[in-house]
């Protein structure tokens, strides 16, 4: 057998598989996000109020562990 026949044959047989594997996983993650696998799922961030609101309750609860240390 050709040399050059074989690596085509090769490529030929990975490309195929490649198919077959894109094709199952798209089917196992269609049920799971209703088959958009491109899109990337975007974070929410903190809102500048939610930040005060955080930095207020942390504050006081190291304030409380500082009373109870003492």
């Amino acid at each position: 057998m050709d040399l050059e026949k074989l690596v085509a044959d090769l490529k030929k047989e990975r490309d195929r598989l490649g198919k077959a594997i894109t094709a199952l996983l798209g089917s196992a993650l269609s049920g799971k996000r209703g088959g958009t696998t491109s899109k990337k799922r975007k974070r929410g961030g903190l809102t500048p109020e939610g930040r005060r609101r955080l930095s207020i309750a942390m504050k006081k609860r190291w304030a409380e562990r500082r009373k109870k240390a003492m």
